[in-house]
């Protein structure tokens, strides 16, 4: 029988009290849980037939830390008061400074608070395998339970501080090298070994050690501030934009200067005031809107199940095709690759071979489960072998024609329930099912590139596609690891829509006089990974060109139409492929800018004639930032009008998995309305009233901008979802 929420004792008549830890499937610390311990202690403190403690968590596991459903609360209400006090009344008073001795019987995980908690014990006896770490600068705080204090003390400044910038985590194997862990058991001897332990403390056999009075793996002052220093270039360089590194060794420093205590008091602190940050809202809001994709109305919640794919066949092997093949392949999931002839699939085939051993070469996998993988991939030039497939993933270059064709051919060769999917970016799905007789089973299965790699998987229904190919797409989508978002069909559908803009802005502002690398740089200074020329190259100019027509057709009304990428192409620069763009790529090389590529430049500014009087325009930083991301969130304004998500937040976590958006910014709408929709909605009607109507506001951004309401505030009418 499960126990219920809560902490529980069990005094044994070795005179050892066993503290368990019950809130399933983790044992987050929630506040009851909180408030439990402490009166757990309390009275284990106060009992004079307990000579030692030992704490331990429910169902194999120590405890995942602390509930982030309270960070929520928080800045909900922006009430700090919501937040226990843990750091000094818990872990300092009751736990680490108890005249008892206690012992920390770890297995399966001890993350964040969980390990900030074992740390407070006089002693860790872990199980096999268990995971330790303090990943809270994910979530844009630092550890708030003493975490920053007693990390370094027991495995040393360097190896502590890099853990928790970095949010590493470690095996028990790992930390008993480090010190971190005293001993290793087996798990049946967990219990066991933990009590006795406990009371060889008691009786003076084993040393009876506080981790905050530590300081023999500190060093001296000076080391410790060489160490210091190298971490604040480290966070310099990993977090340039956000405020939790950098604090977190301001921190780690207080401790090592005036003591222990008194970096626990200032971790406090630090802790409540990055709480309220706007980079911790941003990332707490980016952890549960991942988490509530997975809701999906009329989907999720009308009691159907999910059938299994075991077999799926990919048509066409290039880029994108043999990477979901590969994203296939590791989930043990067995894969029919199709080509027209058989130098296609070769290539196919040693594509899906060289991603395998890509990620072997980076330690991402054995040798011995990428050949396991390997094995379970069937090459095949006809429909022979999809006679029993579960689903058909196409992948073939965005052509109607020969889509239209091919759904044709596999709606007769597969299944009567085989799932008919494709990997288009751009076209309508009705237009490519519209020769078949099993439109509710058509489905898009957008995959961003590189597909073994990114996580977003964009399902794309139409108005016929039926519930149970919905729910088994995204069934599959989470056993391949990737992130399902569910949205509506229309050209791009949410995220290669919403960021169409996003290049044209740029062309905008080069063919303005701008230079074009800059461009670049203000960007990725901003926080995406590349900035739109760079973006150019790596995708191939080829694509821009074959999309462009389909985008002109549906949204030609506020494009801006420029002659760079042609120009580009016919100076033979296609980009990363042919090893010549806006950047020169030489392998082992990082990218170069090509100021020979000024030419082609001088020459679409020429063509497009729209520089003010001829001269170049003058234009801040932040000018760049406004003028190439607020075109994309009014592109999203018209996304969320149309109801092509279920909710703002999906397009957060969809801009953030698949453009890289920045993850502590919140993705791009809760981006939007941190900065405010007025004044976005201001800057775009003067950009249009100078520029045209590329920057014209979108009729949905206009009405939140008067009403004074956030973009993200769900709509009272129905979404076409």
């Amino acid at each position: 029988m499960a126990k219920k929420i809560g902490v529980t004792m069990e005094v044994g008549s070795d005179g050892v009290a066993v503290i368990t830890i019950s809130n399933p499937p983790v044992n987050s610390l929630a506040s009851q849980i909180i408030s439990g311990l402490k009166e757990k202690f309390q009275d284990a403190n106060q009992r004079s037939d307990v000579k030692a403690i030992v704490l331990t968590g429910n169902g194999g596991r120590f405890s995942g830390g602390f509930d982030i459903n309270v960070f929520q609360q928080v800045h909900k209400t922006g009430d700090i008061s919501l937040m226990p006090e843990v750091s000094v009344d818990l872990v300092c008073n009751l736990m680490e400074d108890s005249r008892k001795p206690l012992v920390a019987a770890v297995e399966g995980l001890a993350l964040g608070g969980g390990l900030e908690l074992a740390m407070a014990c006089h002693a860790r006896v872990a199980g096999p395998k268990a995971q330790l770490g303090l990943p809270e600068l994910t979530l844009g705080i630092i550890p708030g339970f003493g975490g920053t204090q007693r990390l370094p003390r027991l495995v040393g400044l360097e190896k502590g501080t890099d853990m928790i910038l970095l949010s590493k985590s470690i095996s028990s194997e790992e930390g008993l090298k480090l010190g971190l862990i005293d001993a290793l058991v087996p798990p049946g001897d967990l219990l066991t070994t933990s009590r006795k332990w406990a009371l060889d403390i008691a009786a003076r056999r084993k040393p009876f050690l506080r981790s905050l009075h530590r300081t023999d793996k500190i060093g001296s002052l000076s080391e410790a501030r060489a160490i210091l220093m190298s971490a604040r270039r480290l966070a310099k360089r990993i977090a340039p934009n956000t405020p939790q590194h950098h604090a977190c060794i301001e921190v780690i420093e207080d401790g090592i200067i005036h003591g222990g205590y008194s970096g626990v008091l200032k971790e406090a602190e630090v802790f409540k005031q990055l709480l309220l940050s706007d980079t911790a809202k941003a990332l707490v809001h980016v952890f549960f809107a991942q988490r509530a994709t997975s809701k999906v109305p009329n989907v999720t919640d009308v009691g159907l199940k999910p059938r299994p794919m075991k077999k799926v066949a990919v048509i066409g092997g290039g880029l994108m095709g043999s990477g979901i093949a590969t994203a296939l392949l590791l989930s043990n999931i067995r894969v029919v690759l199709k080509e027209i002839n058989s130098e296609y699939l070769h290539k196919g085939m040693k594509s899906v071979e060289a991603n395998l051993k890509g990620l072997v070469s980076r330690g991402k996998l054995t040798q011995d489960k990428a050949s396991k993988a390997f094995s379970l991939l069937k090459g095949v030039l006809d429909y022979t072998e999809f006679k029993d497939v579960d689903m058909v993933i196409e992948a073939v270059i965005e052509n109607i024609q020969l889509k239209q064709k091919i759904f044709k051919e596999i709606e007769e060769v597969c299944p009567p329930n085989c799932i008919l999917a494709s990997n288009t970016s751009t076209i309508d799905l009705n237009v490519i099912g519209e020769k078949t007789n099993s439109k509710d089973r058509i489905v898009g299965a957008h995959f961003f590139s590189p597909a073994h790699l990114m996580t977003l998987l964009e399902i794309v229904r139409t108005e016929n596609t039926s519930a149970q190919v919905i729910l088994d797409l995204m069934a599959l989508g989470k056993a391949i690891k990737k992130v399902p978002v569910v949205v509506g069909n229309c050209i791009g559908f949410a995220v290669n829509r919403t960021f169409f803009p996003y290049t044209q802005s740029a062309h905008m502002l080069v063919n303005l006089g701008v230079d074009l690398f800059r461009v670049d740089s203000v960007i990725t200074s901003f926080g995406l990974p590349l900035g739109p020329f760079q973006l150019g190259d790596l995708a191939g100019h080829g694509i821009g060109i074959a999309v462009k027509d389909i985008y002109a057709k549906a949204y030609g009304d506020r494009m801006f139409v420029s002659p760079l990428t042609e120009l580009l192409l016919k100076s033979g620069r296609n980009g990363k492929i042919n090893g010549r763009g806006y950047y020169i790529y030489e392998k082992g090389s990082k990218p170069k800018p090509d100021s020979s590529v000024l030419s082609v430049v001088e020459e679409s500014r020429r063509l497009t004639n729209i520089m003010p009087g001829g001269k170049p325009i003058t234009v801040t930083d932040k000018e760049i930032v406004e003028m190439i991301l607020f075109p994309v969130v009014n592109e999203a304004c018209r996304v969320l009008d149309e109801g092509v998500v279920i909710r703002a937040s999906d397009l957060d976590v969809a801009s953030v998995l698949g453009m890289s958006f920045p993850s502590y910014r919140g993705g791009l709408i809760f981006w939007a309305d941190t900065v405010g929709p007025k004044y976005i909605y201001e800057r775009l009607k003067r950009l249009s009233e100078t520029y045209g109507a590329f920057f014209k506001p979108s009729r949905y951004l206009e009405e939140r901008a008067m009403k004074g309401m956030h973009l993200s505030e769900p709509k009272s009418s129905r979404s076409r979802l």
